[in-house]
């Protein structure tokens, strides 16, 4: 189980608060959070085929599936555990897929995916969020939370799942303390 790290930010690689306040701050707007529920996860999956298909080594979208994997289960082990899971399921059937479409096809069929899918969050952001995405602040660690903040929201929405007793209280009040400053600094900028 997860632990309560204090402060909600600060905490290093391995601060779930931190992470998923900082992503939460972005995402905010339910519509927005249902179009990145929709379409993360089909980013990371069709990332694997590209991989798959173009990567100097065959092992390549199994590493990086991995990699996540690992991530995952060492924010939270439970639900870790089943981000793993569809980690593997991903890298499973983006191999598969990989071999079937072959490159030809593949890399039209991962560019058709990733571009709608990046368009749907974009349109989320920009219709419903009112915000410019997370990734825009800090890259890295927006590709790595999105599919795990995608299903902690799912778990949560669907199970009232928490990585520890008050984790959501918590890093809500931390999302409003961020959103708070965010649209501080935007009226200034305004003003």
């Amino acid at each position: 189980m997860a632990k309560p790290r204090g402060g909600g930010g600060g905490g290093g690689l391995l601060d779930l608060e931190g992470h998923y306040a900082f992503y939460g701050a972005y995402h905010s707007n339910p519509v927005n959070v249902g179009i990145h529920e929709l379409f993360v996860w089909p980013i990371f999956l069709t990332a694997l085929i590209l991989l798959h298909l173009t990567a100097p080594s065959a092992h390549a979208a199994g590493i990086g599936a991995a990699v996540y994997a690992a991530y995952y289960f060492l924010l939270d082990r439970r639900a870790g555990a089943l981000a793993a899971l569809l980690c593997y399921l991903c890298w499973a059937a983006s191999g598969a897929l990989a071999a079937r479409l072959g490159f030809s096809v593949g890399w039209k069929v991962v560019l058709v995916a990733q571009l709608v899918c990046w368009t749907m969050q974009f349109i989320g952001h920009g219709v419903f969020e009112k915000r410019a995405p997370a990734l825009f602040d800090n890259l890295v660690q927006a590709f790595l939370m999105a599919p795990f903040f995608v299903l902690l929201e799912i778990l949560h929405t669907f199970g009232g799942y928490e990585p520890y007793p008050g984790f959501h209280d918590k890093v809500s009040k931390l999302i409003e303390e961020a959103r708070k400053e965010w649209e501080d600094k935007k009226s200034k900028k305004s003003s």
